[in-house]
This record gives structure tokens, C-alpha cells and sequence, in this order.
């Protein structure tokens, strides 16, 4: 259990990484894909009365020193999370996750800002200051940095299971007046990590359709598919099963949603089985003829029957077994 908690917050701050390196080169390489279109000086920074400019950079810092200053940030962030010894700075951290989502849109949104601002301009003098995009840029940032706080706070709080301990056995017997939970979450860094690189596109179009490097519909046409595929996969890349005497919980991806329920009368049983993608057809949300199965890894699963309907529902979550008995237990008549 140690090693697979140590493999995840691995992956998470790999995540962290590639987020960062990634926001780093698209911040970088903005100016030079547009370089065909832009003065030899940008203009980077404007009066607050007027608009008008009066800052410029050439091409190369205007490029190079929005990227070092990000990169710096986020290492500050990942060096501290990598160092920390308690529970409190592990990757996943809210704050973290909070600093490197919004610090890096908030740098990537800006040097698309500039980028358009000076778009086909004859010299930095003439480019005005890109009011409109700079109030959208800041509705973004703080979009994403709640976004941040809410998957990394919600990730937390199901790390560890806040339930009494239930004994490893097919049925228990819940002792009068008592009320037990299990909770269990598994994510799957591979799918984390596709989500993430559709992300990353979907996010390089939106900048390019901010700084106006392509035009309306080939952008949208680039972003709209990706974004799409980057929630859909993120949607199937971790799961959380949640036990107790309302029955079964199943809730997807990083918000918890969406979530399917099971009444505890409406489960006629529950057991454990070890399946592989192999057997299911893959990963995510398979359906075959072993019934629907939630496959992030390999191994044991939580599989329940539903009185009536004849097919069987898996999860492959850690702990499937404690589950399963508080599960068998809620569902037995006598023991409510």
C-alpha cells in the first residue's frame, strides 16, 4: 500500500513537471511562431492611462524572460513539494496544484495578450494595450486555480478513508446503532498523463486563438476536439467507491462526477475477482461479457449484482474485499 501511495505521488509530481516544462515551451516558442508577423521590438507593458506603450523587449528576451520567470515559479513549488517530508507537502498539495494552474495560464495567457497586441504592427509604439483579453486571461487564471484547489482538496480529503475499520470476511455483522463506511480511490497515471497531453494541446490552441495566430475556425476546430478528449479521459482516469448504508457510490474522474448509485436493497451481492484490461477490453469504461467493469488496474476489483438485472458492475479499487463485506452486510436483511 506504501508503494503504490509513493507511486502516485511520483506520478503527480511528474505531472507537475510536464505541466510546467510544457507551459514553459509554449510561453517561449509563442513569439517565435509569430515572429513573421511582429515588429523588431514588442511592446510589453502599458501606461495605465491611454494605453499606450511604454515598455518593449526584442523578440528573443520577449520570449526568453516570460519563460524563465515561470519556470522559476514552478520550481520553487515542485523543489518544495519534492522536499517535504510530511503529509502536508506531499504532491497534491492544494496549494500547489493551485500555484501551477493558475501561475502557468496566467503566464501563458499574458504573452498571448502581448503576442496579439503587436500582431502586424510596423513598430511597438503603434500597439495597443489588449484590454479585452487581459480581463478574460484573469477569468481564466481564476477559473483554473479553483480548479486546482478543488481536485487537489477533494484528493485529499479521500486519500485516507475517515471510516471504522471493517474485518476482512465476505459478511460482518454491523452492531446495533453503529454506522460504517468504506471508501476507497484509484487513479490511473497513464490515463492522467493522456488527459494531461490533450490538455496541453487543447490549452496551445486557445492561446493561439488569443494571440490571434490563427484564425477562428481552424482554431476552434483544433480545440474543440481536444478539450474534448482531454475531459473525457480525465473523466475515466480515476475513480472513487464509496460504501455505506445507502449502499454503493461510484463517482468518476477528478471532481467526482458523474456518480452512479446503488441502494443497499437493490444489491443482490457483492464479492471480489481479479480482472485484467485484457479480459474487459481495455481501459476506462468497458463493457463486455463479464458485465460493465471501471478498469484502471489490473487486479482485484469490486463486483456487485444488481437484483434484477442479471449482469455484474466492477471497479478495480484498493481494498476491494473490506467493501464488499460492509457491502454483503448493508444488503442483508437481518443486519439492517
Amino acid at each position: 500500500m506504501n508503494d503504490r501511495r509513493a507511486s502516485r505521488r511520483g506520478a503527480r509530481w511528474g505531472g507537475g513537471v510536464v505541466w510546467s516544462v510544457g507551459t514553459a515551451a509554449l510561453i517561449a516558442a509563442l513569439p517565435w511562431a509569430a515572429s513573421g508577423r511582429l515588429p523588431d521590438r514588442l511592446a510589453t507593458h502599458w501606461t495605465l492611462q491611454g494605453g499606450a506603450p511604454d515598455g518593449s523587449m526584442p523578440l528573443w528576451a520577449a520570449s526568453v524572460f516570460p519563460a524563465a520567470i515561470w519556470l522559476f515559479l514552478a520550481a520553487v513549488v515542485l523543489l518544495t513539494l519534492r522536499r517535504g517530508a510530511d503529509a502536508a507537502h506531499a504532491p497534491g498539495e492544494p496549494w500547489a496544484s493551485t500555484s501551477l494552474l493558475a501561475g502557468g495560464t496566467l503566464l501563458a495567457g499574458a504573452q498571448a495578450a502581448v503576442v496579439r497586441a503587436n500582431l502586424d504592427r510596423a513598430d511597438w509604439h503603434d500597439a495597443r494595450q489588449p484590454t479585452p483579453w487581459l480581463v478574460a486571461i484573469l477569468g481564466a487564471t481564476a477559473i483554473a486555480g479553483v480548479t486546482g484547489w478543488l481536485v487537489s482538496s477533494r484528493r485529499r480529503r479521500t486519500a485516507t478513508p475517515a471510516a471504522k475499520e471493517v474485518p476482512q470476511s465476505p459478511l460482518l455483522r454491523i452492531p446495533e446503532g453503529q454506522r460504517m463506511v468504506w471508501l476507497s480511490r484509484t487513479a490511473n497515471p497513464w490515463l492522467q498523463a493522456l488527459a494531461a497531453a490533450t490538455g496541453l494541446v487543447a490549452v496551445a490552441a486557445a492561446v493561439a486563438l488569443v494571440s490571434g495566430l490563427v484564425e477562428q475556425g481552424p482554431g476552434w476546430a483544433l480545440f474543440t476536439p481536444f478539450a474534448l478528449a482531454s475531459l473525457a479521459v480525465a473523466g475515466c482516469a480515476a475513480v472513487q467507491a464509496r460504501v455505506s448504508e445507502r449502499g454503493l457510490e461510484v463517482a468518476f474522474g477528478p471532481f467526482g462526477w458523474p456518480v452512479r448509485r446503488w441502494d443497499a436493497a437493490d444489491i443482490e451481492s457483492a464479492r471480489t475477482e481479479d480482472r485484467t484490461p485484457a479480459q474487459v477490453g481495455g481501459w476506462g469504461y468497458r463493457i463486455s461479457g463479464l458485465g460493465s467493469t471501471v478498469m484502471l488496474r489490473g487486479g482485484p476489483c469490486l463486483v456487485v449484482r444488481v437484483r434484477g438485472k442479471g449482469q455484474d458492475f466492477a471497479v478495480s479499487v484498493d481494498d476491494a474485499e473490506r467493501g464488499a463485506a460492509l457491502l454483503n452486510a448493508l444488503s442483508t436483511p437481518r443486519s439492517r
